[in-house]
């Protein structure tokens, strides 16, 4: 069965997305959930400012698929709970899915799902863990019709900086969103390198798959603005936002800023304009 339909409510006829991520509390996290207490309030805020599509887990997708109205963000599914992000490691690390995920997303009415591909130093459990899983899913999207987002995570060494957080080194980011590929992805969600400039080359890599670049920590707005604005001038097809955007003092006015660099290539002093309310 195509992915076709799914992917066309996915992305502009130009071939453009923003998905902001609030599914973070899946994770077990207690410094994910800032800005997401009240859930029914962080979705209604994020459908108001109406980006292309909001990813949610499985518990929480209801609250989205309960807003009337045609006009609303499609769903991407969060398939898999990991425990990695705290800054004392477990004695046993996973990442799950959850059971009959494609079902799930069928009777929600998801546009694709999402699932990591986590590279972790000295890890080599969880990488199989995941390779696994991501087999898994592609049989049943086939199934279904359901795009598969895979969500390469290349990770520094947990001691490193008090949790894992993004390496950065683009020659394993390029391996890793091979490997996504090779194992039948239809969409890439990414990191972000070091240097941004060379991003052409993880696209390049990505063989036709549509690359969306995860947003990671909480970051100023003019590192956000410039970052996303030079990564679609490197060819990247969106980006993947979540405590950058729900965290933020105005959740509305960064996806509106957002979604104008995404869908019309504006500059950086204009998206800030934006952001600021000060367009015009």
């Amino acid at each position: 069965m195509s992915v076709q339909p799914r992917l066309n409510r996915m992305f502009s006829e130009q071939g453009k997305c923003l998905d902001v991520a609030i599914d973070h509390g899946f994770f077990n996290e207690f410094s994910f959930l800032s800005g997401i207490e009240n859930m029914k309030r962080a979705i209604a805020t994020i459908v108001d400012a109406n980006p292309d599509c909001i990813q949610l887990s499985v518990g929480q997708a209801r609250q989205l698929q309960a807003i009337p109205g045609k006009r609303k963000p499609g769903l991407v599914l969060r398939t898999d709970a990991a425990n990695i992000y705290g800054t004392a490691l477990p004695r046993f690390l996973f990442s799950e899915l959850i059971d009959h995920a494609i079902e799930h997303a069928v009777r929600l009415d998801a546009v694709a799902v999402c699932v990591n591909l986590l590279l972790l130093p000295n890890q080599p459990e969880l990488h199989h863990q995941c390779v696994r899983n991501v087999s898994q899913l592609k049989r049943k999207c086939e199934e279904y019709g359901m795009p598969l987002m895979v969500e390469p995570l290349v990770m520094l060494a947990n001691e490193l900086k008090g949790g894992y957080m993004v390496d950065g080194d683009i020659r394993k980011i390029m391996s890793l969103v091979r490997q996504g590929v090779e194992l039948g992805a239809d969409v890439i969600k990414a990191d972000p390198c070091d240097d941004v400039s060379e991003y052409h080359r993880v696209v390049e890599t990505a063989s036709g798959v549509p690359v969306l670049v995860r947003g990671g920590g909480r970051a100023t707005d003019g590192e956000i603005v410039s970052r996303t604005v030079e990564l679609m001038r490197q060819g990247v097809s969106g980006i993947v936002y979540g405590r950058n955007v729900i965290q933020h003092p105005n959740p509305a006015g960064m996806t509106r800023a957002l979604m104008e660099i995404v869908h019309h290539g504006v500059s950086e002093d204009r998206a800030i304009a934006i952001l600021s309310g000060k367009e015009g």
